[in-house]
């Protein structure tokens, strides 16, 4: 199916931060993150204590803002008895070791950290100025996700994942701590694990160490954690590092060394049962013999653990507790390579509407599907109505496919349904159905919509003179014109009434006219009286954000645009915050995110 996106023009994204994709447990509140390793592995060994910590700042309006259910769950308990582990070797000198395995002109400095540079579709390394390191990590550890906002979450990731330079006040690895922990609650897995990983691991902190750990487990591969088991277990003193330790062991090879690494953590008698069963089935994987089978009857949760290592080695989870684990899971599902192919497509409606996967990753993914021979039937079905709205001959059978994906109710088509047939939607005629002209209705609303959830901006333009003026599309369209340098008019600003709650997307209109400099003063002054959306109203979410938005920090302003939207759905995101973001991403040369934004309010509210 990649050739049906190629023809329609469609560009591959090598790595993690493409543009068309402008492509984690729920927030915490501790300094560091909350132990990912399974209930009864201990606590870590203390941190020293952290400075005073600044108010953070607040949304106006920040609606839905309860704690979503973290993914790992850690219990407070008494810390474990020192118990000697099996006699081992005695090791060569750290330093000596470290020189070895890591010459000095090879090392990376901490001074500016990240996997993507701009070439890559990242933000630049000024992204975040010289903003206070502590309160950004502040607000990344408290931020609600998942974001209702498909380009927010877009632009976001594109700030964490840059590679950036380390703001004061705060250690270069606790700051990719920070922002792979965010990743990871966003379900940005592979995002998370590059920024560990641009990190030497001579310089792990104990932060970033526990975060590894929680990337190499949400990408499914617990090999991954091997360069730093010595470490993670020295620094940490918890038991899961030990199991690591023993897995890592048999996956390279001598599952001798891993069993008494095995028998020490029996000896402690802790984290038995499920979790110690799954870090044996690893060892076995890795020549270990034992077959091990894994029962579920009485667990109760599914943690980071035990979805990690259960992927990796290909054993079922119960959907009753896939279920008690929180919505990043299924960004995890739908970006790992070691998860089946209709599992991952189970979870890409998710990924797609949350900016995880984007049109090409997500046509390749039913593709893929297509040429499988166990796919399920209705997956099967659904590749094959994509297949008819890319490849078609005739446009009229395209738009009758395209459609049959959306489903019969306008209202309720998924949103992540308009990301897939993005550029199947371009390659119609402009005007193509009974959606065109003067009585232009849901066919134009949907095409138009569908098309920008890729950012198509041009290919949507192509209908600007053939929709009716006052309707969804039209107003779409007048938020996005990458070309457009004139003021609306207020007329046209009044004549909008849209579809389905009129009365809020006519005050998103016009949050999104004004944040984009598309009305007069005098007609801005007016509006917002008329519509009451008080957007002179002033807090200290938006003197933070005018104050980013002043010295230029892109990343800062991209971070604070998502504490303004911590909501469950556009319903919840205030006019006046959807004013300051738009206009805060413009003052800072983030134009066309912020059209993409304004336009979203339009196509999901």
């Amino acid at each position: 199916m990649k050739s049906w996106a190629s023809r329609a023009g469609a560009a591959a994204f090598a790595t993690v931060l493409g543009v068309a994709g402008l492509t984690g447990s729920g927030a915490i509140g501790q300094d560091r993150p909350e132990s990912i390793l399974p209930p009864g592995f201990g606590d870590p060994a203390p941190s020293a204590p952290s400075p005073a910590q600044p108010t953070p700042v607040q949304p106006t309006e920040p609606g839905n803002t309860s704690t979503l259910q973290t993914v790992q769950p850690l219990p407070e308990e008494e810390p474990l008895n020192n118990v000697a582990d099996a006699a081992e070797p005695e090791q060569p000198d750290a330093a000596a070791l470290a020189e070895y395995a890591l010459p000095g002109f090879a090392r990376r400095s901490l001074a500016e950290v990240g996997p993507a540079g701009v070439r890559e579709g990242a933000l630049g390394p000024d992204a975040f100025g010289r903003a206070n390191g502590r309160f950004l990590e502040i607000l990344m550890r408290r931020l609600d996700t998942p974001l209702p906002s498909r380009w927010g979450a877009i632009l976001l990731r594109r700030a964490l994942a840059a590679q950036v330079e380390t703001p004061p006040g705060v250690n270069g690895a606790d700051f990719a701590a920070e922002r792979a922990w965010l990743l990871l609650r966003m379900g940005e897995a592979p995002a998370a694990r590059a920024v560990v990983q641009g990190v030497d691991p001579g310089n792990y902190t104990a932060k970033l160490l526990q975060v590894a750990l929680n990337a190499a487990l949400a990408t499914s591969d617990p090999a991954a954690t091997c360069p730093l088991a010595d470490a993670g277990e020295r620094v940490t003193r918890e038991t899961g590092w030990t199991l690591s330790r023993a897995m890592c062991a048999a996956l390279a090879g001598n599952p001798a060394a891993a069993r008494p690494l095995l028998q020490s953590v029996r000896r402690r008698r802790v984290g038995l049962g499920v979790d110690t069963l799954l870090a044996e089935k690893v060892v076995g994987v890795g020549g270990g013999r034992r077959a091990v089978t894994i029962e579920w009857d009485g667990v109760d949760r599914l943690t980071a653990w035990r979805w990690g290592l259960a992927t990796a080695t290909g054993v079922e989870v119960p959907s009753e507790l896939a279920e008690t684990a929180g919505p990043q899971v299924a960004g995890w599902q739908a970006l790992s390579p070691a998860v089946p192919l209709a599992a991952r497509a189970a979870a890409s409606d998710w990924a797609a509407e949350h900016g995880l996967l984007s049109n090409v990753a997500l046509v390749d993914l039913y593709g893929a599907l297509a040429e499988s021979d166990d796919a399920p039937a209705p997956l099967s079905a659904t590749a094959q109505d994509l297949r008819t709205a890319y490849a078609d001959r005739d446009s009229a059978t395209r738009l009758a496919a395209i459609r049959q994906l959306w489903g019969a109710e306008p209202a309720s088509t998924p949103y992540a349904r308009l990301v897939l047939t993005a550029r199947a939607a371009a390659r119609l005629p402009a005007g193509a159905g009974a959606g065109a002209g003067a009585g232009a209705g849901t066919d134009a609303d949907r095409l138009v919509a569908s098309m920008l959830s890729a950012g198509l901006d041009r290919a949507a333009e192509r209908w600007r003179g053939l929709v009716a003026e006052g309707g969804d599309a039209w107003a779409m369209l007048v938020l996005s014109d990458p070309d457009a340098s004139g003021r609306l008019a207020y007329t046209s600003l009044a004549a909008y009434s849209g579809s389905g709650n009129a009365a809020l997307k006519q005050r998103l209109f016009f949050a999104g006219l004004a944040g984009l400099g598309r009305l007069t003063t005098s007609d801005i002054e007016r509006a917002a009286q008329a519509l009451d959306v008080r957007i002179g109203r002033a807090n200290s979410w938006t003197r933070a954000l005018d104050r980013a938005a002043a010295a230029g920090e892109q990343g800062t302003v991209a971070l604070l645009a998502a504490v303004g939207m911590q909501t469950a759905n556009w319903r919840g995101v205030p006019p006046e915050a959807l004013f300051h973001i738009v206009n805060a991403l413009r003052a800072v040369g983030l134009g066309g995110e912020a059209r993409m934004i304004a336009a979203e309010a339009i196509a999901r509210t």
